[in-house]
């Protein structure tokens, strides 16, 4: 395998060169704050739905300071849809980390970068090898699946020592020499196959440029990698949302707490109960609820069941909530969950 291993960043530059993807919007140059921006957006999320997200940020917030200054709310609202809200939070902390601690300037090593709020150890090494050649190793999802497989990787990543020593072996297949430019190359090259190539269920072993000597292929046991036997199970959770509406067409909207789903975004309120949305109001309110169509609303790891109960309602019937009754002209700009912004939008 040592023969293998020292061909295998240049076969992946080789391929990256010749068939990888090249014309993202945040590739090509060298300004970490892009790259770190699309980083963030791609946690969980794919290429062709950060496509969208990307340009629209970028134009409201074209560098670090615009971010940093923005107020929660205009962050929220643009990110709005995207999902695990918790990166946005901590997007806009970095931003105003980076400008208070390291006077607008991102940190030019991953051991440095990943000491930022929502920079974990692949992000900032990502970001440390596009912009500043770098020599450390990346191992988001895709990546630990490609090197798992070439590797015949076959421990445990729930253990923290397995993910220890993949570490170690992603460190030893990087390109010895070069710098910038082949650690550029070998990390977008190890992304595309990820993406595009070594795909979960059904690889594309035949146009891999490394998979003569893939250890999976070889044993014809693609799908036994990466191992991993802890595996977050989903769940399911219904909640019903009033939807209450004032004479003029306002709608009453709060702001979630700090954890939980939907941290900190406005919502309606939300119930784990029929019984209880119908406690939250006064007894003259609840003649005049209606139950509109139930739907679902798919997260990663959890099922959604969504039960809006409208009503058109006085502004002084919801007593004692934190809350406020916002105008068509206003509630757009806020930041929304993606199923309360389309039932809202309806």
């Amino acid at each position: 395998m040592t023969a293998g291993r020292a061909g295998f960043a240049a076969s992946v530059i080789r391929w990256q060169q010749a068939h990888g993807r090249h014309g993202l919007p945040w590739q090509g140059g060298q300004d970490p704050y892009p790259v770190w921006l699309s980083e963030v957006m791609l946690q969980q999320t794919q290429v062709s739905v950060v496509l969208d997200y990307f340009p629209r940020f970028l134009n409201r917030f074209p560098d670090v300071a615009a971010l940093a200054q923005a107020s929660d709310d205009e962050v929220m609202s643009l990110w709005s849809g995207l999902g695990y809200y918790s990166r946005a939070r901590n997007l806009h902390r970095c931003a105003q980390q980076v400008m208070a601690v390291h006077a607008g300037q991102f940190p030019r090593t991953a051991l440095e970068l990943a000491t930022l709020p929502g920079i974990g150890r692949s992000t900032a090494a990502a970001i440390a090898a596009f912009c500043y050649g770098e020599r450390v190793a990346i191992l988001d999802g895709n990546v630990k699946r490609v090197l798992t497989r070439w590797l015949g990787f076959g421990q445990d990543l729930a253990l923290a020592a397995s993910e220890r020593e993949l570490w170690a072996q992603a460190q030893s297949l990087l390109p010895a020499t070069g710098a910038a430019q082949a650690m550029a190359g070998y990390t977008q090259g190890l992304m595309d196959l990820g993406a595009t190539i070594c795909l979960p269920r059904s690889p594309l072993c035949s146009l891999c440029p490394v998979c003569e000597k893939c250890s999976a292929r070889s044993q014809g046991r693609t799908h036994d990698y990466p191992v991993k036997s802890r595996k977050l199970k989903r769940s399911a959770q219904s909640l019903w949302l009033l939807h209450a509406q004032a004479h003029d067409g306002s709608v009453w909207l709060e702001k979630r707490p700090v954890t939980g789903i939907w941290a900190g975004l406005y919502c309606l309120p939300a119930f784990d109960s029929r019984e209880q949305l119908e406690a939250a109001l006064p007894l003259r309110a609840r003649g005049q609820l209606r139950d509109d169509p139930a739907f679902l609303h798919v997260l990663t790891h959890k099922d959604l069941y969504l039960h809006p109960v409208g009503a058109t309602l006085k502004t002084a019937s919801i007593p004692k909530r934190s809350g406020s009754w916002f105008d068509a002209g206003q509630w757009p700009a806020l930041g929304l969950p993606a199923p309360i912004r389309r039932l809202l939008s309806a």
